[in-house]
């Protein structure tokens, strides 16, 4: 093999072809009272319910350009809730106090929805677009585009001004590491280059304005197999200290020993939420773990985020993308380092890795002011 041909393959990474894709992209502004006239000029606080026309209104005019433009699923938030987006065999919606979940098969489900409380003013207005159909990331431009097709009409609707609307593009792609073990013989080659160099070869230009940021979570089940990897004394005030500790530094050894230096390790129930930041944020806001990077700065190193007495169902271990993981922005090196210290870890704890799963879901995310 030749020395071009073997840095070639370095960039690439071998993914099982029982994979899913998701896309999915956000569009959020700040109601303002001037939208709220525009849209409802009758509009009055002392009305019952005041501001049911507005969201109404709104609502319909997003599922009605959708039509026009042939996007099959679309959903208006007004409630400030983060909207999180998950694969799933059966199509489901979920709230808590600060997250509103969406499952759903991009293959088999669409729909159009509404939340929100016609009694309260939300702080912003959050249109989610979700892809539909197969081959998701293949399509994942052209998706793009009527979204943004349909914004641009929806901004002359309201009379927006330049840079009123955020748009966040996100993409998954989840699989099993271990898919091979369990009878997944086909793969597909990834170079995973990043989501403007993949738009710009469609033609698609987005902004020069931009944030991106491509990290990967690992997902490991907490069952008694692990548990029984380490003492545990339930008489104690953190009695899962060792079994945190355990992971911690196992996690540590093979990150470090595949140079992934800028990642975390959560185990406090929390729900990690990964940020493009200008600065370092690693914070609790309620039921979120919010983690802020810059992947243009140096590695940040790895933190662990546990309480001793609680035992979770899952930890997730998270490894962040930073320039220096990227070569011509493709992130297929940086997925296999992962996928190395992955098989590490599972050899470590004793995974059977014909049985249980280790999954890997790999984001990339971009945001723009429209």
């Amino acid at each position: 093999m030749s020395i071009v041909r073997k840095r070639s393959a370095a960039h690439k990474t071998y993914i099982p072809t029982n994979n899913r894709d998701n896309q999915y992209i956000l569009a959020e502004f700040i109601l303002s009272d001037e939208i709220i006239k525009h849209i409802d000029p009758n509009f009055s606080e002392k009305k019952q319910q005041p501001y049911f026309q507005c969201y109404q209104r709104l609502s319909q005019l997003l599922f009605t350009l959708s039509n026009d433009f042939k996007i099959k699923s679309s959903v208006f938030v007004a409630n400030d809730k983060l909207v999180r987006v998950r694969y799933s065999q059966e199509m489901h919606q979920w709230q808590t106090s600060q997250q509103i979940l969406f499952y759903y098969d991009p293959q088999v489900h669409e729909l159009q929805n509404t939340f929100f409380d016609a009694n309260k003013k939300a702080k912003k207005i959050t249109l989610l677009f979700l892809a539909t159909g197969e081959d998701i990331r293949v399509n994942s431009a052209i998706f793009h585009q009527k979204t943004n097709n349909l914004l641009k009409c929806f901004s002359q609707h309201l009379s927006l001004q330049k840079g009123d609307i955020r748009v966040r593009d996100h993409q998954h792609i989840t699989y099993d590491i271990f898919a091979k073990n369990k009878g997944c013989s086909g793969s597909i080659a990834h170079k995973l280059r990043s989501i403007a160099q993949r738009y710009q070869s469609q033609d698609i230009t987005l902004p020069e304005e931009q944030s991106a940021i491509n990290y990967a979570v690992i997902n490991l089940t907490i069952n008694h197999r692990i548990l029984n990897l380490v003492d545990i004394d339930s008489t104690s005030h953190d009695p899962y200290n060792p079994l945190y500790t355990y992971l911690t530094d196992t996690f540590s050894l093979v990150a470090k020993r595949f140079n992934l230096n800028n990642g975390a390790l959560i185990a406090n129930g929390l729900v990690p939420i990964v940020r493009h930041s200008l600065h370092e944020i690693i914070s609790r806001v309620g039921e979120l773990q919010m983690l802020g990077y810059n992947p243009k700065q140096s590695p940040c190193g790895l933190v662990s985020k546990w309480q001793a007495d609680q035992l979770v169902d899952n930890v997730q271990f998270i490894f962040v993308a930073t320039n220096s993981d990227s070569s011509d922005n493709r992130y297929g090196r940086f997925l296999n380092q992962i996928d190395q210290a992955m098989r590490l870890m599972a050899a470590e704890l004793e995974i059977p890795t014909n049985k249980e799963e280790l999954i890997v879901r790999f984001h990339q995310h971009i945001a723009y002011d429209f």
